[in-house]
C-alpha cells in the first residue's frame, strides 16, 4: 500500500477530468442523435473545467494560480451560452425537417 500514499488529490482530480473528457468523446462518436451528441460536449467540458481547476493548485502554503480559475468561470458561461444556442439550432432544424 505504500504506492497508494503518492496519489494526491490533484492528480486524481486531473485523471477525473482526462476520464470526463474520454466518455464525453466516445459519446460522441457513438451517438447519432443531437442532443445526445451536445450532452456529450458538456461533458468534455467539465472534464476540461476540473482539469484546469487541477492546475491552478501549486501547494498547500501558496494560494491557487487566479487564471484558470477566471478561463473556468469563462468557459462555463460560454458553455452555457453555446449549449443554448445549439439546443435552438436543432430545435429549428428538426422543425424545418418534419415540415
Amino acid at each position: 500500500m505504500a504506492g497508494l500514499s503518492a496519489i494526491n488529490p490533484q492528480f486524481l482530480y486531473v485523471c477525473a477530468g482526462i476520464f470526463l473528457f474520454a466518455i464525453g468523446l466516445w459519446g460522441t462518436w457513438l451517438h447519432a442523435h443531437y442532443v445526445r451528441k451536445i450532452i456529450s460536449l458538456n461533458v468534455m467540458g467539465a472534464g476540461v473545467f476540473l482539469t484546469l481547476i487541477a492546475v491552478a493548485y501549486r501547494g498547500e502554503n501558496l494560494p491557487p494560480d487566479p487564471v484558470p480559475h477566471a478561463l473556468v468561470l469563462t468557459g462555463i458561461v460560454v458553455a452555457v451560452s453555446a449549449t443554448a444556442l445549439a439546443l435552438v439550432i436543432i430545435r429549428r432544424l428538426e422543425d424545418a425537417a418534419n415540415e
